[in-house]
């Protein structure tokens, strides 16, 4: 198939004053696959975003893990709950998903029940083969594992069809899908967008227009850049020094990262251009957020994600629309696991009981229910390693590259960070006196006591009993 030349350059500084939410408002999801949140001010549209709209400050995944985050996206669950453990079988990706016969409800089945023209362009859960299109989706265009992450001579699964695609970058073409499906759905029909980039996920392959961009820049030299701490867990307390080697590949996949957010930003710019262009730019939630952080040379690990450092866990989330104050920023504790229910809660749509997140519409709206959580989840498994790993990135390589951590559960509050690894280490981390995670300890105590029965209470729940359980 052939193309159109995306284009580039948009201004997506639209002014954006509050005004009353319509009663069935457009919905778009744009997700980014593994994008952290320290750079988000190089990119122009993106920051535009920010300023028209609402900054979450502490966004946290529920597993710092592809498809175990994009499963909770789906169905606002903890990972505990719906059972995708891992990216690949025998423990998750897509074939878990399916058998456990999850694709059944989802924030697709929700919001096309309430009556909304739905979509999904983009990536859906690691190993999908395709042809299949699951219920609840009206326009679907999703790519197959093969040159998905190269972002070339891919293929499309377009509403059950195989569309291959020899030219062109896949995020250039989800780009100019999304635009379409926006264009044709019908003036007065309301519509969720849930559009999945594949950028910045490694080997991070950038459009040949942004080849230039960012040359001679390193990766951030932060406190924990290539340090470690005897305190630690013992699977990551005696890593050895960053080599030459090392380091001068962390910047190169530091600079082909951010070559490749910037058709993500361009992304963000286009499908402003288009809702305004479409007079739908008032009545639409714009949300932009991702399925995890990246870690690079912190804690002296390799590029990657899947810690519960601040790096893999807390992520960008922006909502620009109707009633949102430009350039506000929210203290509140949010998750990934509240996207579908924010999603439903503003479309009016009906959220199933297993549902575990919380609606976010309050906070969007100017202040948090009494009371709001005080604590997130964040779960890990390690699983079983897979002899050819499903993608090029390192975190799915346990020999070679960076190593997974054991498998773990955390709690996050807005202070502290309490992991306890399947090796019965625990440690705590005090992220006001120390952000950048270099001096963990031992809880002790009361203290101990008082987090371990937490933790063992919150990663135990279902449905309704996890918005009793985050809270302490």
């Amino acid at each position: 198939m052939t193309v159109p030349m995306l284009l580039v350059g948009f201004d997506s500084d639209v002014p954006a004053a509050p005004s009353p939410p319509p009663a069935r408002p457009n919905i778009v999801l744009v997700l980014a696959d593994d994008l952290d949140r320290a750079d988000l001010a190089r990119f122009p549209q993106i920051s535009a975003l920010r300023r028209s709209g609402a900054s979450f400050d502490n966004a946290i995944v529920t597993d710092s893990w592809c498809c175990p985050s994009r499963s909770t996206i789906l169905r606002s669950q903890y990972v505990h709950s719906h059972g995708v453990k891992t990216n690949n079988p025998p423990d998750g990706g897509w074939p878990v998903f399916r058998r456990r016969g999850l694709e059944a409800s989802t924030v697709g089945t929700w919001l096309h029940s309430a009556g909304y023209r739905t979509g999904l362009i983009g990536k859906y859960l690691n190993g999908y083969p395709g042809p299949s299109v699951p219920p609840g989706w009206d326009d679907w265009r999703v790519p197959t594992p093969r040159h998905m992450y190269a972002q070339r001579d891919f293929v499309l699964i377009e509403n059950g069809k195989p569309c291959p695609y020899k030219k062109g970058h896949l995020d250039d073409v989800l780009t100019w899908k999304a635009d379409a499906f926006i264009r044709s759905t019908p003036a007065g029909k309301p519509f969720f967008l849930y559009l999945a980039p594949l950028a910045p996920h490694l080997p991070a392959p950038y459009a040949p227009r942004h080849a230039g961009a960012f040359a001679g820049v390193r990766a951030p030299r932060t406190a924990s850049f290539d340090r470690a701490s005897s305190g630690d867990a013992r699977w990551l307390a005696r890593r050895p020094p960053l080599g030459r080697a090392q380091t001068a590949r962390i910047d190169r996949v530091y600079r082909d990262r951010l070559r490749s957010t910037l058709s993500v930003d361009d992304m963000i710019g286009s499908l402003t251009r288009t809702l305004a262009a479409t007079g739908r730019l008032n009545d639409t939630y714009l949300f932009f957020a991702s399925d995890n952080g990246f870690h690079l040379g912190q804690h002296r690990l390799a590029p990657g994600k899947t810690t519960a450092f601040d790096e893999d866990v807390r992520v960008p989330l922006i909502v620009r629309g109707p009633g949102i104050v430009p350039g506000a920023t929210i203290p509140s504790l949010a998750g990934t696991v509240d996207l579908a229910p924010t999603f439903a809660d503003l479309a009016g749509a009906g959220v199933p009981s297993f549902a575990e997140g919380r609606s976010l519409v309050p906070l969007l709206r100017g202040g948090p229910p009494t009371p709001w959580r005080t604590g997130m989840l964040v779960e890990f498994f390690a699983g079983h390693v897979k002899k050819r790993p499903e993608g090029p990135d390192c975190d799915t390589r346990t020999r070679h590259g960076c190593p997974l951590p054991p498998t773990y559960a955390a709690i996050r509050t807005s202070r502290y960070t309490y992991v306890e690894y399947s090796t019965g280490e625990r440690r705590l981390y005090d992220r006001l006196t120390d952000p950048a995670e270099m001096r963990p300890r031992t809880p002790t105590g009361v203290l101990a006591r008082t987090m371990h029965a937490w933790l063992a209470r919150y990663r135990s729940c279902k449905a309704e009993s996890c918005r009793r359980a985050d809270q302490r």
